[in-house]
Parts: structure tokens; sequence; C-alpha cells
């Protein structure tokens, strides 16, 4: 998939703690964590990819291209 077909996240839930558990796309599908974190190891969604935290898990964040204005924690919240 390239760029221009894939989906890419668009605003973002948060809990009381401030973690992310669900994002919406571009295309308005509305993913919870795991949804989107299938989705994103698969390669279905640009501008993110999955890391493995120092708990073991997976987690998702925002390509590092060295603007701090589309980090996953800045997106708007729906």
């Amino acid at each position: 998939m390239d760029q221009t077909t894939r989906e890419s996240f668009t605003a973002v839930q948060k809990n009381g703690d401030g973690d992310l558990t669900a994002f919406q796309t571009s295309s308005g599908r509305v993913l919870d964590y795991q949804q989107a974190l299938a989705e994103v190891k698969a390669g279905a969604i640009a501008g993110v990819n999955v890391f493995k935290g120092k708990d073991g898990e997976m987690y998702i964040r925002g390509d590092a291209d060295g603007d701090p204005t589309n980090n996953l924690d800045q997106l708007p919240h729906f």
C-alpha cells in the first residue's frame, strides 16, 4: 500500500490517565487500541509504527519526523 491509499489517524480518545484508548481514521472509522494496533502492524495506517515498550507490551507511536504537531498526543479528541 502506498501513502495515498493508506488511512491515517485524525483524532484520538484518551482515558483519565492520558493514555490513548481509541483512534479515528481519515475515513471516519473508529478503532479501539487493539484494532488500531493490528492495523498499524499490517501497514494499513500511514505515519505511525509499533514498538515494544520496556514492559514487553506493543504500543503505537507516530513516526519520528521532527514535527511535534503531528504526534498522536497532539491530535484532537473525538
